[in-house]
């Protein structure tokens, strides 16, 4: 019985002495190859992150009580899906394992380790976030963005001079690094060579501010964009448009860009000089990417309302598509979006739920597996503003909003992104024609 004791206190100890011995997490081997993978896209030299999070130990180090305090309440990496709703494959979401991992780390003092246990350096093109551009468009001169006060949208007319019809498989839209923090977004339409928008009014390469009205008084229909494709959407802390090998966006020849420039002032006097990068597609096409929305510009927000729900609705779908991503956008008083698909049935579907909006990540969420709509069904949009003090984004609790371009007032818009066959006719498309060609 004695001896019996004696064995079990033995391999207790020897137990407890194993687990007391066991080795923290060490820079260099565990907690490095987390900061590539989730950290260093944005927390590099000349991107969004306030701190380049670097394969070196020295320059991390006196961030480690901070990454831990923003991963474990998963600020970082930002990702505002609701897991009940939808599978997506960009999802930045830092798994529990990986939470776990940096917040040992810096609980045991945030050793360094051995520098021979650091991964592979990530290689990554200079100035860009999609591989080495086939080409790149920069507006023709630079804007000045004032210290204070409220800058009008500006419209920039670029002429791309292609030859030939293009399929972007990759697009990246950058602003000038030191006027990053003050471009709140960047809307890239493609003008179809037959296309009016603009044309007489916008001097190419100029700024322009379009009138609200047309010459005989009435309110102009085509601010928006004026019936032309919408190529991609700059928001901070979004990532840029990649589409997948076989699908990708069209440009026909003679087109034009229109950059619809939303400025900000932040403080201090800085000049904007954007850029756009391409990447062409290499391989034949299969599926082609347009970019539509379910939008509501007809709403009042009541003074002092915590939870004012505006619903917005897209057009029933004539023709089979495929539902491929969503981008929701909303203003300082966004409190929550969600997307759900009416079917032709009646039936309904809620395949993305973003519960805390946070107007500065603005982020696309691009389904695991395309959804097929078939015709009739439709794309609704359901957005929640919270206009009360308990905001504190709130510019004025006591206003009532409505739609309007400055970050005071409010949009109800809720991109998505639908694939369709690339030898698809597009307005035989809308039309519910199966005819293929050219459009």
């Amino acid at each position: 019985m004695w001896m019996t004791w004696m064995r079990g206190l033995a391999a207790f100890w020897v137990c407890g002495a194993g687990l007391a011995l066991s080795a923290p997490p060490t820079f260099y081997k565990d907690v490095l190859p987390v900061l590539q993978e989730h950290c260093q896209g944005c927390h590099r030299e000349g991107e969004i992150g306030p701190m380049a999070f670097v394969d070196d130990y020295a320059k991390v180090r006196p961030w480690a009580k901070a990454i831990r305090q923003s991963v474990v309440t998963k600020r970082m990496p930002p990702w505002f899906a609701d897991p009940a709703h939808g599978q997506f494959a960009n999802d930045r979401a830092m798994p529990r394992e990986l939470i776990d991992r940096i917040a040992a780390w810096v609980d045991a003092g945030a050793p360094e380790g051995d520098r021979r246990d650091a991964p592979p350096k990530r290689t990554y093109i200079d100035g860009w976030n999609i591989a080495e551009p086939d080409y790149v468009v920069e507006m023709p001169r630079p804007f000045t963005i004032p210290a204070s006060g409220k800058v009008d949208y500006q419209y920039i007319v670029i002429p791309l001079d292609l030859k030939e019809d293009k399929w972007v498989q990759m697009v990246e839209a950058r602003p000038a690094a030191e006027a990053r923090a003050a471009v709140h977004h960047i809307l890239v339409y493609v003008r179809a060579p037959g296309s009016n928008w603009l044309r007489g009014e916008a001097e190419p390469g100029v700024p322009f501010v379009p009138p609200r009205t047309t010459p005989d008084g009435k309110p102009r229909d085509d601010i928006g964009g004026g019936g032309n494709e919408i190529l991609t959407i700059y928001t901070p802390g979004n990532v840029p448009d990649i589409w997948e090998p076989g699908t990708a966006k069209r440009i026909r020849a003679g087109s034009d860009l229109v950059l619809q420039m939303h400025y900000t002032p932040s403080g201090k006097e800085v000049v904007d000089r954007s850029r756009i990068g391409f990447v062409w597609a290499k391989g034949p096409v299969e599926r082609r990417a347009i970019t539509f929305n379910t939008i509501n510009t007809k709403f009042e927000i009541p003074p002092m309302a915590g939870a004012h729900e505006v619903r917005g609705e897209a057009f029933p779908l004539r023709s089979e598509a495929w539902l491929y991503s969503f981008f929701p956008h909303m203003h300082l008083r966004g409190k929550s979006f969600e997307y759900r698909v009416r079917r032709a049935d009646g039936s309904m579907e809620t395949l993305l739920k973003v519960p805390n909006y946070d107007f500065n990540w603005q982020l696309t969420y691009k389904l695991k597996a395309p959804v097929r709509l078939e015709p009739g069904a439709r794309v609704d949009g359901v957005a929640v503003f919270d206009n009360s003090p308990n905001n504190p984004f709130n510019p004025d609790p006591k206003a009532t909003v409505r739609w309007g371009e400055q970050s005071d007032e409010e949009m109800m818009i809720g991109f998505f992104d639908l694939l369709i066959d690339a030898k698809q006719d597009l307005r035989q498309w809308f039309r519910g024609s199966g005819r293929r060609g050219g459009d």
